[in-house]
């Protein structure tokens, strides 16, 4: 039985371990059958991922007392290639194009990220120019060959970047999205000149329109090609060295897991993992509690990211951009970076974690990141080479984490270092008391994460008021009050373990696989027949895939969706496509669909006379798990809800220090008023004086805030 054919089983009932990377720490999550979890944090060995995997495996296997270590599968989401961008680490990589489109890396498009900072530059093209080579072929839109491609000029062009040294090869050739035939040669070619050598073409990448787009996505899928396998093979042979043989799958940007197989060939759909898996995590369990729409904040040691869930479904971008710095999610300020024309969950993200820096600027103002201290050096108060003040270390000095210890004693720390930074480089200079100085500090990293909230809520038409706020990472619990309270918000829910929970959301998710194909058409004058041959076409690409991966014909989900625009756009939506076979009567309700769409997402929609253009084809495949993949319950060791005494914390201004009971979670069996401090390995959630909060029957931490006359204002 192959890997694959085990992993799709019933695993429902089997020991299943969750990996996950971040810039700060690995976090390493294992399900009993029971719903127990136990988890460990360890801090993330940027040199060699690996070994803090094995680390963790090894201390949370060790926990749960699992000798023999009956563990039935493993999910990962990882940084790596999401590091390897940023860091412009990837592989040597050339380019083959068609002759004219040699810059078209170069020109992208004239979206900036920043309307009016003049001195912004775009990031250097991962392909260098002189490793762009061009082909005299073309084809035209409809796929048709105008200028066939020689096979000697084929292998001049591969020859060139073979004489160049380059580590891989990307092609992408003019409309190649309407007919692959001169990419496939190209393949074949640098098969033959040197095989074994990384390389893709857009026709396996992205068979879709948009020139610098589809370049672009192909251009990074090869740049990770070595990198992300090496690493793969590594981790794979290591885990099996340890005795781990169970099926390893890896979380996708698009929140569906893959194959180790799939994700050499196109590791351009795991970017953006890690941060994929906490979404998929809260909507499992929202869904399982009956929250209904909730918007999910994810805050670590380097970044903190908001999504949206609602009506049953978390929100998907068509593409995104990587690398260039961490920018904020809005479809209002796009450019930055490298583009991905791949499915993704649709995140905003800023970098305010608990490692990011605190800073005055130039003009005497308080910043906060995007530069973060990471796991090496850590923050001040860890005591491991820091000398910059950090948002953790203004959390320390105001009283919110343990004095002493992190991670349930695994991390010590000393705050005496965190305040001898804060006065010498923050307070002093800015003539404020120490307090004051980490408060504010507190605050702006609260309003930079307002800012993410805001941009996947109220600028896409949703008030957040209407929202429960699911926060997990390390750090979400002791913001998520500050924030709710600005932004109207009543309700805020911390689920068990949610120092890891983006680990736990790993488990959650099903095997997704993405098909598409361009047709365009204008939707109310195309040939039903057309379409439905279309989206059939790739119905059967993905049951071969899924075939391939082990599930049956009756656990198997095939889901169609169409990217359609208005006549004249250039960016489009995707809007899923209504079962049954299609028809004029299916097609006018696709038409619908888009309508609402474009007015829920815009504010607006054309009249009925605007012609709708269909673009691309999609559909999604699903291999569907026997049983439910989130447990009935989920429980982590605890104590007996004792508390631990009081704390003096500092609330702000209008409140100063207060006695401040510290708990555990078990306490708050029954509900009690703020303020109050709850610690847990691997989180510290904050109460505020004006709130209640308590555990529900799941053992979710859930806080009711008192909004009447505490309301701040948003725009603060």
């Amino acid at each position: 039985m192959s890997p694959a054919t085990e992993w799709a089983g019933g695993v429902a009932q089997q020991y299943r371990l969750g990996v996950d990377i971040g810039g700060t720490f690995t976090d390493i999550v294992l399900v009993a059958p029971d719903g127990r979890l136990h988890n460990r944090k360890v801090s993330s060995t940027e040199e060699d991922y690996a070994l803090g995997i094995l680390a963790g495996i090894e201390q949370v296997l060790s926990e749960a007392c699992l000798s023999d270590v009956p563990v039935s599968e493993i999910m990962h989401g990882t940084t790596v290639a999401s590091n390897t961008i940023l860091q412009m680490s990837g592989a040597r990589t050339g380019l083959i194009t068609t002759d004219g489109f040699r810059d078209v890396l170069e020109l992208r498009t004239l979206r900036m990220p920043r309307l009016y900072d003049l001195k912004w530059e775009k990031p250097p093209p991962l392909v260098e120019r002189y490793l762009r080579v061009e082909v005299d072929e073309r084809l035209d839109s409809n796929g048709r060959v105008e200028k066939p491609l020689g096979r000697a000029d084929a292998q001049r062009a591969v020859d060139r970047l073979l004489f160049e040294g380059v580590e891989a090869i990307a092609v992408c050739l003019i409309n190649a999205y309407a007919n692959p035939e001169h990419e496939r040669l190209l393949l074949e070619v640098i098969n033959e000149r040197a095989p074994g050598l990384p390389c893709c073409a857009s026709c396996d990448v992205l068979p879709e329109i948009k020139e610098y787009e589809r370049t672009s996505t192909t251009v990074i899928n090869a740049y990770l090609l070595p990198v992300v396998a090496g690493y793969l093979d590594s981790l794979v042979s290591r885990l099996k060295d340890e005795g781990l043989d169970a099926p390893l799958l890896l979380m996708q940007s698009n929140g569906g897991l893959t194959t180790v197989d799939q994700t050499r060939r196109l590791p351009c759909h795991i970017i953006e993992s890690g941060p994929a898996g906490g979404v998929v995590g809260a909507h499992a369990l929202s869904q399982k509690l009956g929250l209904g729409d909730i918007v999910t904040f994810d805050m670590g040691g380097t970044t903190a990211k908001a999504s949206l869930v609602e009506n049953g479904q978390y929100s998907r971008a068509v593409e995104y951009s990587v690398g260039a710095g961490i920018m904020i999610g809005s479809r209002l300020l796009t450019g930055a970076g490298y583009r991905l024309k791949v499915p993704a969950i649709d995140l905003a993200e800023v970098g305010a974690g608990g490692g990011s820096m605190v800073w005055i600027d130039p003009a005497g103002a308080l910043q906060i990141g995007p530069r973060s201290a990471g796991a090496d050096p850590g923050p001040v108060c860890y005591g491991t080479g820091g000398t910059e003040p950090t948002v953790t270390d203004a959390c320390a000095i105001l009283g919110y984490l343990n004095p002493d210890h992190l991670v349930g004693g695994d991390l010590a720390i000393d705050t005496d270092l965190s305040r001898a930074v804060f006065s010498e480089t923050i307070a002093e200079p800015l003539g404020l008391t120490l307090e004051r100085a980490a408060f504010g500090a507190y605050e702006i990293a609260s309003a930079n994460m307002i800012r993410a909230i805001k941009s996947v809520s109220s600028e896409r038409g949703r008030d957040p008021r209407e929202y429960v706020l699911f926060a997990f990472g390390g750090n979400g619990p002791l913001f998520a009050a500050a924030i709710a309270m600005v932004l109207g918000m009543r309700r805020i829910l911390v689920p068990p373990a949610p120092g890891v929970f983006s680990a736990f959301g790993l488990l959650c998710a099903e095997v997704e696989h993405h098909y598409s194909q361009t047709l365009r058409r204008v939707l109310c004058e195309a040939d039903p027949a057309e379409l439905e041959s279309g989206w059939q076409a790739l119905e059967r690409q993905a049951d071969t895939q899924l075939s391939a991966d082990g599930f049956p014909a009756d656990r198997r989900r095939l889901l169609r969706h169409a990217n359609m625009h208005y006549q004249g756009q250039i960016y489009e939506l995707s809007v899923p496509v209504p079962g049954g076979p299609i028809d004029p009567v299916a097609i006018e309700a696709l038409q619908r669909a888009f309508g609402d769409e474009h007015e829920r997402t815009y504010g607006h929609r054309a009249g009925p006379d605007e012609p709708v253009e269909l673009v691309n084809l999609e559909l999604v495949g699903q291999g569907v798990s026997e049983g439910s993949r989130v447990p009935q319950g989920l429980h982590t060791e605890t104590g007996g809800g004792q508390t631990s005494g009081t704390r003096q914390a500092y609330l702000g201004p209008e409140q100063g220090w207060l006695d401040v009971p510290v708990l555990e979670r078990a306490a708050l069996r029954d509900a009690r008023p703020g303020p109050c401090i709850i610690e847990e390995y691997d989180a510290t959630c904050l109460v505020p004086p004006n709130a209640r909060a308590g555990l529900d029957e799941h053992g979710n931490i859930v806080i009711d805030l008192e909004q009447a006359g505490s309301q701040r204002s948003a725009d603060r």
